[in-house]
């Protein structure tokens, strides 16, 4: 069941979204940036199981690999933000 974002987790979900299409981010960025200790707090998980980010491997260890906004979460961003990076 996809995550809902009209509640205070959605809200993070948009703002996660928002920094993955900033500027280029990797898996490494990503964990550093919203690891939690919080089960209840999976960003994360959640952006990555409800297709809305995905990662593209490279030649290099899992770290570096590149985390990208996908189609469905670009059309998210662009319903919450009404513009699209």
């Amino acid at each position: 069941m996809p995550t809902t974002l009209d509640n205070p987790a959605g809200y993070l979900t948009v703002q996660f979204l928002n920094w993955v299409s900033e500027q280029p981010r990797t898996y490494g960025d990503a964990m550093d940036a919203w690891r939690t200790s919080c089960p209840r707090l999976s960003i994360w998980d959640d952006a990555i199981r409800d297709g809305l980010v995905r990662m593209e491997k490279g030649e290099g260890p899992m770290r570096q690999s590149l985390v990208v906004v996908t189609r469905r979460g670009r059309i998210v961003l662009q319903k919450r933000n009404g513009t699209v990076r």
